[in-house]
């Protein structure tokens, strides 16, 4: 196994004075060895899966230490918190990739349009026209993953599987929105079998709208603390993690 990572990889000595900046390096390394097993595993090229930290309901400094670590982009869950560590962080706020996986209220999407780089939680048509309209007056073409409940849980938000050909429809006919994937959370059960037909039915799907649609559709964000090996047998290309970065939320 390629550890070089590990060798190259030089925490900045003033971020951490700290006991929690010392164990969010320590647990980036062992998180990054764990993708880099499961990418072996998979017979996959870990570089083309990308580590989203989840910062939701931790402070905005933490969004700083991943930084110095490589990590560019960040996931949250809650438009308003996003947009006021973005502002809190200054110019790093505008430096880093900040992106929504948690669901968006409708009263929500101006504030998302103007915070959020990519916003992976599209669920329903009407959310869909929205955004196109509010991108549009914003004068940008907004990045975006539709999202797919294909775990069937009625706990998740996400579009239904038959609900995919409207749902492309839809995002396609948007010129101020950029389609790049699709996005799904797994139910939580202690089957591992759960999670893995939830994120081969994800892959699936994208393989079939990319194939009927002519369109190419790189992103397949799914995966999370207690599931990413699975997520990466399948294909997944984007892995969002929190606990296994940070510890629990602080709430």
């Amino acid at each position: 196994m390629d550890k070089s990572f590990l060798s190259d990889f030089q925490p900045n000595s003033q971020e951490t004075n700290t006991m929690s900046e010392q164990v969010f390096y320590k647990q980036f390394l062992k998180l990054k060895e764990r993708i880099t097993i499961a990418a072996e595993s998979a017979k996959r090229n870990v570089d083309n899966i990308e580590l989203l930290p989840v910062t939701k309901f931790h402070p905005p400094q933490v969004v700083q230490w991943c930084a110095n670590a490589g990590l560019m982009a960040v996931g949250e869950n809650r438009v308003q918190e996003a947009a006021s560590k973005r502002e809190a962080l200054g110019e790093l706020g505008s430096k880093v990739r900040w992106e929504l996986i948690g669901h968006l209220q409708s009263n929500k999407a101006k504030l998302a349009v103007q915070t959020f780089d990519r916003i992976q939680s599209l669920d329903s048509v009407k959310l869909i026209e929205r955004l196109a309209r509010l991108a549009g007056e914003c004068g940008r073409v907004l990045p975006v993953l539709l999202q797919f409940n294909t775990g069937r849980d009625s706990a998740k938000s996400g579009f239904e599987v038959e609900e995919a050909e409207l749902a492309a429809e839809a995002v396609l006919a948007a010129p101020d929105l950029e389609w790049q994937g699709l996005m799904t959370i797994a139910p939580f059960s202690d089957d591992p079998s759960v999670a893995q037909r939830a994120f081969a039915g994800l892959r699936e799907l994208r393989d079939s709208l990319s194939s009927r649609l002519a369109k190419d559709l790189p992103v397949l964000s799914m995966g999370m603390t207690g599931d990413l090996e699975c997520a990466i047998r399948e294909g997944s290309t984007q892995i969002r993690v929190g606990t296994a970065l940070f510890g629990e939320r602080q709430v």
